[in-house]
């Protein structure tokens, strides 16, 4: 993505709820990461697990404990495109945690038919 700073006001914070798909994603930097795919949360528990974001380079998850802030133009979080998890099938295999669990949700979601 292209390397810039993040708009100086990307609105009040919002929470995730309301988060829509192809909001903007920077890093703690202010470059760009790419755009929000799906939020993924546990609608019965009302708990975030995190976002799943289209990149240049493919998909990456960002786990909730990434995620510094949730604007009305934009998310911050905390790593760059290329330090952010990528969806496999091999996640699936992973230690259980909040990562994992979040980044087997970004898999599912991935492969489910749209």
């Amino acid at each position: 993505m292209t390397q810039h700073t993040a708009p100086e006001d990307l609105g009040a914070p919002v929470s995730y709820l309301v988060l829509e798909d192809g909001t903007a994603v920077y890093d703690r930097s202010g470059a760009e990461v790419g755009t929000v795919d799906h939020v993924l949360a546990d609608e019965h528990t009302n708990l975030f697990h995190g976002l799943l974001v289209k990149t240049a380079d493919g998909h990456r998850y960002a786990a909730g404990d990434q995620v510094d802030g949730i604007f009305e133009h934009g998310v911050i979080v905390a790593e760059p495109a290329d330090r952010l998890a990528t969806p496999s099938a091999d996640a699936t295999a992973e230690p259980a945690g909040d990562h994992a669990t979040g980044l087997r949700r970004a898999w599912e979601w991935l492969i489910q038919p749209k």
